[in-house]
């Protein structure tokens, strides 16, 4: 496999970008021209599954920021009470150790509006920014000791609307591990989200939005007339959210661009004078709202339930038929019955634990939204969606249950009790703040203005270009109607430029969201990048782990050293062909009954020492296994 190598310390702006994720640098003397296009690469390193109308299988609200027990920005996970208030807000970037010594974090007072800096308290805003350092680091910045430091690298978890803090405490270390512990490991909050304030919350408690939750009308295909009830619901959240959150200013003064001023602030804080920074998508398609092109796959990868469930046989695969056409007619033939008649789970025998506490439907709406999740993570969701789907063909939806409720979300008997935090106090228990991402996304694009008619035409042709999901994502662009404030500043491209070190792009074969042709067309308008294909299925390569992918990626952060263009990595290992578990001293475990499992690390320039090796593959495992980017359900009719 041969490769092109590049200073390991290269001028202007690099990237590692994945439709997936994306590393650039940026000379600290930097024109507004030049922040503008740092504006594309601040992109979303997950297009969330639960978006707005909900993708998924449980609420918002059960999962969201809104759900705290105190107002003190209090994360009890930590152990030492580590509170964010604790920290005063800064105009100069000052580091705190946090989470019981393992993190440095920051609280930087920034302007609300960068085209007109007002010191005045209402027109800021206070990011929370979280450090992992790197190991070989025994100083600051330019004054790090260890000649093999390499300096930051940025990371967002995208949504829009992903929490950085969360992110980072979560899988961090694998990050870190995979482009090299001689990287601290930097995030934050953007702007209006999580433990950055003012936070983008819609309502005024966490009663009015479960109750807002609870209204939700289902899938646009689910009955004749949803899309038309659809339409005039996220109208009717839009107008609240915009009237509710008028007076802090937040929603005209949150979008890409000023996440990405927000960063290079941060950037110019730390006394660095380059951005590496990791993120994803074709931002062409969101800023002109589109919203088409991102389903170009996502069918490819249902096929692949198809394919690879037929392959594993009726013992890995519950929901196997003799060919894949024929498990897609089996699918077909419950999702048609369901539609008709929902699936009863019936509540728990006196509070046993067995089951809901209140009588629960399996809807053709629930399904939809389970299976199209299921397609941001293959390897991980498709057997015991199989399971699921089983079950449910013969009436009994407690694999349903099992798999998306039980043990989640609050006690109903304390929901009265549950305090709302208000949108000026930073919280940090979430994984991100689900109102965010409609305000971000919706001001990234151009204004929606369409009669629902028009609307309907769009939702036709998205169902026509995927059947699998079409019905569902159509909740993106869903979330932008009735929606009338714009960003103050807003970047009108170019989106292309032409950059002194090269992006490495990294894309599945097939990726539900964001597709391989995204990959290429982005690629197309930076001279000099390379795309490197995973051949595997699912949202972001990081879907199905490669210790392949992962030694390539380690290279360009090492040695400036990019793939040979047509690259391609095979994952380690098919869905339904083995289960990765955590093992009892907390590496990755192969089960399942293959042994073939080689990891495809025989190419002779990819060797590594085993420690390396070893390293990376757990790395790489753990992360595909442990962060859901964002992945969460909501119920729905």
């Amino acid at each position: 496999m041969g490769s092109k190598s590049r200073s390991s310390s290269p001028l202007g702006l690099v990237a590692y970008r994945e439709q997936g994720p994306s590393v650039r640098r940026l000379r600290s003397s930097v024109s507004l021209a030049a922040i503008l296009v740092a504006a594309v690469l601040l992109l979303l390193l997950s297009l969330r599954s639960d978006g707005f109308g909900g993708v998924g299988l449980l609420p918002a609200s059960w999962w969201q920021q809104s759900w705290q027990w105190n107002s003190s920005g209090d994360d009890n996970r930590n152990g030492n009470g580590f509170k964010w208030t604790d920290i005063t807000p800064s105009r100069s970037l000052k580091w705190t150790s946090c989470y019981e010594g393992s993190y440095d974090c920051a609280r930087l007072d920034v302007p609300m509006d960068w085209q007109d800096p007002s010191p005045d308290e209402g027109k800021r805003v206070v990011l929370a920014i979280i450090r992992l350092r790197a190991k070989t680091k025994t100083g600051l910045g330019k004054n790090a000791s260890d000649s093999n430091y390499r300096g930051p690298v940025f990371f967002n978890p995208g949504g829009p609307g992903g929490s950085g803090i969360w992110s980072l405490r979560d899988h961090g270390h694998q990050l870190q591990t995979i482009v090299g512990d001689n990287h601290d490991i930097i995030s934050f909050d953007p702007r209006g989200i999580g433990a950055s304030v003012p936070r983008i919350e819609c309502w005024g408690s966490a009663q009015d939005r479960l109750f807002w939750d609870l209204q939700d009308v289902g899938v646009a295909d689910a009955h004749p007339g949803v899309l038309h009830d659809a339409f005039a619901r996220a109208a009717a959240f839009s107008r609240v959210c915009e009237q509710n959150m008028e007076a802090s200013g937040i929603l005209r003064h949150s979008s890409t661009t000023y996440h990405a001023r927000d960063m290079l602030e941060i950037l110019h804080q730390m006394g660095e004078e380059k951005l590496k920074y990791w993120g994803n998508v074709d931002y062409k398609e969101w800023y002109y709202g589109s919203y088409i092109n991102f389903l170009h796959d996502t069918d490819m990868v249902m096929d692949a339930f198809y394919e690879f469930c037929h392959q594993a046989g009726p013992l890995r695969c519950l929901f196997h038929a003799a060919t894949p056409q024929a498990v897609k007619e089996r699918l077909d033939a419950l999702l048609a019955r369901i539609r008709i008649t929902p699936v009863l789970i019936a509540p728990a025998a006196d509070g046993d634990g067995g089951g809901p506490a209140m009588p629960e439907l399996v809807t053709y709406s629930k399904v939809k939204r389970m299976i199209s999740t299921a397609l941001y993570q293959p390897i991980f969701r498709f057997r015991r969606v199989a399971a699921v789907l089983a079950g449910l063909e013969r009436g009994d939806g407690g694999p349903y249950y099992d798999y998306t409720s039980r043990g989640v979300g609050p006690d109903p008997a304390t929901f009265c009790s549950a305090e709302t935090v208000p949108p000026t106090i930073p919280t940090a228990l979430a994984e991100g703040t689900d109102d965010a991402f409609p305000a971000i996304m919706c001001t990234d694009a151009q204004p929606l203005n369409e009669t629902v008619g028009e609307f309907e035409k769009y939702a036709d042709r998205l169902t026509s270009i995927s059947e699998a999901a079409g019905a569902v994502q159509i909740a993106f662009r869903l979330s932008c109607v009735g929606r009338s404030v714009r960003p103050k500043w807003r970047f009108d491209g170019p989106f292309e430029a032409n950059t002194s070190f090269p992006i490495l792009f990294v894309a599945n074969v097939a990726d539900n969201v964001t597709p391989l042709v995204s990959a290429t067309n982005n690629s197309a308008g930076f001279p000099g990048s390379v795309v490197l294909v995973q051949n595997s299925y699912g949202h972001t390569s990081l879907s199905a782990a490669s210790t392949c992918t992962a030694l390539h990626i380690r290279a360009y952060f090492q040695d400036g050293t990019l793939p040979a263009a047509g690259t391609v990595c095979e994952p380690d290992t098919t869905p339904f062909e083995a289960a990765f578990l955590l093992d009892d001293a907390g590496g990755c475990a192969v089960g399942g009954d293959d042994d073939d499992n080689d990891y495809n690390d025989d190419d002779s320039s990819m060797d590594g020492d085993a420690d390396t090796l070893g390293e990376l593959t757990d790395a790489v495992h753990r992360l595909s296994r442990e962060a859901n980017w964002a992945l969460r359900f909501r119920p729905s009719s």
